[in-house]
């Protein structure tokens, strides 16, 4: 066979690590098919595929592909990765604004992939030399690679984290002691076991030779079976809350639907006073509280008198608060909120328990660098007016409970939830608005709830304009979930509570941690590959 350039490649890495008996690199022809099926694996560990076993599955096969690579050869095979599991997740993002944005935003989290492989390949001669650390050295950098790219650029994208493909897995429970980032370590560190038993040399019908490969896949059992033992839930008040989450629907999918804004409004006003109608026949339990989802009125109440009084012809026959997602004008001309706010029967609106989104979506709710971006895009000026940012947490007393209000995305980042939570929320509450996505997105999206819910320890809800709404207890089950893009009103009892789990309590020192353990071992390695270049530069 004629020597190629990646002979040479791998020939001057196996130099470097300074044993003859190293394992080679798998051959290209293996790596690069290895490379798209992890990101193809990881792709249908999340909703709504939902086969979690895979995600480990394709954390072993990038590390394989990536393992003993050069620098460049790591990037690339991270980057077809990221491509294979970002691009098809991520597909919603063009339904309604075409390839562009969808395009930009899949290649952009494929770079962190990248990254990925390439800090793969950079502590090669460091697991090769500790094989027993293979495993954790995995799990500590898949952490720090999502740490990155959670908060990076503007505020970051944290969709497609290990830990949000878990949501029917052992490995969920995990989020109770150290939140996303623990089972995100879980998760990885469970393929960086089968990553090990798989690259060792197949030992035939050597028995004794099968014990290595079998201590290692039945490991990688035992973590994800022994997470059953995680409890979860915390403290309860002794207290529960009937809760009501009024689906509306919208006229018609897509980035029109508020085009038709007040009959969106019109459509949640309308399914509060059915369920009113309901509970005056007695046919349907008195909710103690409402929750209607993002953009339920795109109006502004407090500046528009009909929508205003619809609102409150909805809070006043329904004879309990409601918690609306309202866009509100201001604070300054050209500026929109994008907020939760708690109207009241009798009152109406009280501004006092008034939660404003604290992290609008780049290019999406607020355009960052807007000249820069129009030359790229001139969809940009779809976005006519920047939604500003709150600065308090979503913290909403409403009287039958304290919640935690988190707006659509934001249940993806860790502190904005969690600081609901430090705030004395007893309840979870996600508003959002996927009326222009698909259910893939929405059970994406429920996935997280679920997550969180663990994490907290605390009963939550997700109320959608379209679907998929429902409710999660704290041990992750969903119930009354609803269809998508259909009309629906779901009540259900919710017990309050006010402990704090391990998770909470920790905050972000469990990420802080693995993060800072994996530039230990960025830093080991370094160390080490200059070592064995010196011995080799000597040899010759």
């Amino acid at each position: 066979m004629p020597v190629t350039t990646l002979d040479r490649d791998e020939t001057q890495a196996a130099e470097v690590v300074g044993r003859a008996d190293a394992p080679r690199a798998l051959p290209l022809r293996l790596a690069v098919p290895a490379a798209v099926l992890a990101g193809l694996a990881m792709l249908l560990a999340f909703p709504p595929y939902g086969m979690w076993p895979l995600a480990p599955v394709g954390v072993a096969l990038l590390g394989a592909a990536a393992h003993r690579r050069r620098l460049r050869a790591g990037a690339g095979l991270g980057f077809l990765t990221g491509v294979a599991l970002f691009a098809p997740m991520l597909e919603w993002t063009n339904l309604h604004t075409g390839y562009l944005p969808w395009v930009l935003l899949s290649l952009l989290q494929a770079g962190y992939l990248a990254l990925l492989g390439v800090a793969t390949a950079w502590v090669s001669p460091l697991v090769d030399r500790r094989r027993w650390a293979w495993p954790v050295v995995t799990g500590l950098l898949w952490v720090a690679q999502e740490a990155l790219r959670d908060r990076t650029p503007f505020g970051g994208f944290p969709w497609g984290r290990l830990a949000f493909s878990q949501d029917t897995s052992p490995l969920l429970r995990l989020a109770w002691l150290g939140g996303a980032p623990l089972v995100t370590f879980a998760v990885a560190l469970t393929g960086g076991l089968l990553l090990a038993a798989g690259w060792r040399r197949w030992p035939g019908r050597d028995r004794r030779g099968w014990a290595p490969v079998a201590l290692l896949v039945a490991s990688a059992l035992a973590l994800t079976g022994g997470a059953l033992l995680v409890p979860t839930g915390a403290a309860g008040t002794g207290r529960t809350v009937t809760v009501a989450v009024v689906q509306g629907n919208v006229p018609r999918l897509g980035l029109d639907f508020n085009a038709q804004r007040q009959a969106v409004l019109n459509n949640h006003v309308d399914a509060t006073l059915e369920l009113a109608a309901g509970v005056a026949a007695g046919t349907r339990p008195r909710p103690d509280l409402v929750v209607w989802p993002e953009n339920s009125s795109d109006i502004d109440p407090l500046r528009n008198a009909v929508a205003g009084e619809r609102i409150s012809q909805a809070a006043d026959a329904i004879g309990a608060p409601i918690l609306v997602g309202a866009v509100l004008l201001g604070p300054d001309r050209g500026q929109v909120r994008n907020a939760g706010i708690l109207w009241r029967p009798g009152t109406g609106a009280d501004l006092s328990q008034l939660y404003t989104k604290r992290h609008p979506v780049p290019f999406a709710e607020y355009v960052p660098l807007r000249t820069i971006a129009r030359m790229v895009s001139k969809q940009v000026d779809l976005v006519r007016n920047d939604f500003v940012p709150g600065e308090r947490p979503g913290v909403v007393r409403s009287g039958p409970a304290v919640l935690g209000d988190v707006i659509c995305f934001e249940v993806a980042y860790d502190g904005l939830v969690r600081d609901t939570v430090d705030g004395g929320a007893q309840l979870l509450v996600v508003q959002t608005n996927n009326a222009t996505f698909d259910v893939a997105e929405a059970r994406q999206q429920l996935a997280m709830v679920r997550l969180r819910a663990v994490e907290h320890g605390r009963g939550a809800l997700m109320a959608s304009t379209v679907g998929v709404s429902g409710f999660v207890t704290p041990d992750g089950r969903v119930s009354g979930a609803t269809g998508f893009n259909t009309r629906a009103v779901v009540l259900r009892q919710m017990a309050l509570a006010d402990g704090r789990t391990p998770a909470t309590r920790a905050g972000v020192w469990p990420e802080l941690a693995l993060a800072g353990l994996a530039v230990a071992v960025l830093v080991a390695a370094g160390g080490l590959r200059r070592a064995r270049r010196r011995e080799v530069d000597a040899g010759r």
